[in-house]
């Protein structure tokens, strides 16, 4: 498919904002869903809304099997080894919460320890302040570089024997890095600390194999990738899943119930209690495969070109300070932070939505981040698959009438 094609699949991108053509920059927020999502969920919800493993009819019947058949394409899609490490949740913040919780009551114990990132998503850091507090555990950061990048030098000193699980985003949500996940796993294992990679922006930008990274846990959300909202997945080893106590109890997740004890049911229902968003999880097939669609050359030439057109403006203005500036471009995905001196992040997104322009503005849940950097908020733009050259000419030039209303 060209970029024209693409676009054609997604009708939110047709709209006018303030009678100007939409210029979508916010997708590392939400992206827009492609017209196979749209069916799907609509499919689910006028045909087969019924609730699923557990009745015997038809349509029952239609609703498990579409909601299983995402969970085998989810499998495919990163790689997993069975279908059985696939837990649904209603996104990356659900499935971050269910390990710090139900690892945590199997492995940690007081005095132990949890690293995490100080470019993490809130959701990658208070789940594990939580866990600490009530186990007494001790949480430790991993911190960056004035460019934005891990400091890896600091990651062996930070792990020692009490040491029990690293969290980390396989690309950070503000700075756009793409984090060297496969080298932290690797010395994370060689200190037998277990690794757990936060892919919200991971699997949208990169293709993951978690054989290969050996990551223990690798968690996404749908509606970063095509999929409706309220959907996820937890990527867990099978040996660590079935060690872990359940997160929440309730329906479907029991083998046998007594008064006396409950034994509970095989993976990944163990960890799958109560009536899931079934219409939702049906999605993430033909997201997942929409998502599959794109991995072409042209696409990618063209993502990579806007990247560089838009790095290349931004870093190049004396007024701009932009966040998240690795060496090789290479490893900085389309999703640009950044602040314009004498001027509030809110000012100039408010601006710019009067233009068409939808960008992100405030601390992007990286309130830690924002203090590492000195600053109480940020401007994100972010692209996707769908963005063209020419939202991206408007976008800079935009930016530049927008600053000088402010200045």
């Amino acid at each position: 498919m060209l970029v024209d094609d693409v676009r054609k699949q997604f009708p939110a991108l047709d709209r006018k904002v303030y009678g100007k053509a939409l210029v979508y920059f916010d997708n590392a927020a939400t992206i827009q869903r492609p017209l196979g999502v749209i069916d799907k969920w609509n499919e689910i919800t006028s045909r087969s809304n019924a609730n699923i493993h557990r009745a015997v009819h038809r349509m029952a019947d239609e609703a498990t099997e579409a909601y299983e058949a995402s969970r085998n394409i989810v499998k495919e899609f990163i790689g997993a080894e069975s279908r059985e490490e696939i837990i649904f949740t209603s996104g990356a913040t659900a499935a971050i919460n269910l390990v710090a919780f139900s690892f945590g009551e199997a492995f940690v114990k007081e005095g132990d320890e949890v690293v995490v990132s100080e470019s993490e998503h809130h959701s990658n850091i208070v789940p594990w302040q939580m866990m600490c507090q009530r186990k007494g555990a001790v949480l430790k950061v991993l911190h960056v570089d004035d460019k934005g990048c891990l400091d890896m030098d600091e990651l062996d000193s930070l792990l020692t024997a009490r040491t029990r699980i690293l969290a980390v985003a396989h690309i950070s949500n503000v700075l756009g890095i793409v984090n060297p996940v496969g080298e932290i796993v690797r010395r994370c294992h060689d200190r037998g600390v277990k690794v757990l990679i936060d892919g919200a922006q991971g699997v949208v930008h990169r293709k993951v194999d978690v054989k290969e990274l050996d990551c223990d846990f690798y968690v996404f959300s749908g509606h970063k990738i095509f999929a409706a909202t309220g959907t996820g997945a937890l990527y867990g080893k099978k040996e660590l899943l079935d060690a872990m106590p359940p997160y929440m109890g309730g329906g479907e997740m029991v083998g046998t119930v007594r008064f006396s004890g409950t034994t509970y049911a095989p993976l990944p229902l163990k960890f799958e209690a109560g009536t899931p968003n079934f219409a939702g999880a049906a999605t993430l097939k033909p997201a997942l495969e929409f998502a599959m669609s794109l991995r072409n050359e042209e696409i990618s030439a063209c993502e990579d070109a806007v990247k560089e057109y838009m790095f290349e403006k931004l870093s190049g203005d004396s007024r701009i300070k932009l966040f998240g500036t690795p060496d090789d471009i290479g490893d900085k995905i389309p999703l640009f932070s950044f602040c314009v001196d004498g001027v509030h992040h809110e000012d100039l997104a408010l601006i710019l939505d009067k233009m068409g322009i939808a960008v992100r503005s405030g601390q992007m849940c990286a309130e830690p981040l924002m203090d590492r950097f000195g600053v109480t908020g940020m401007l994100r733009a972010s692209l996707a698959p769908y963005n063209t050259m020419q939202e991206a000419e408007y976008f800079i030039g935009s930016l530049d009438r927008a600053i000088g209303m402010l200045v």
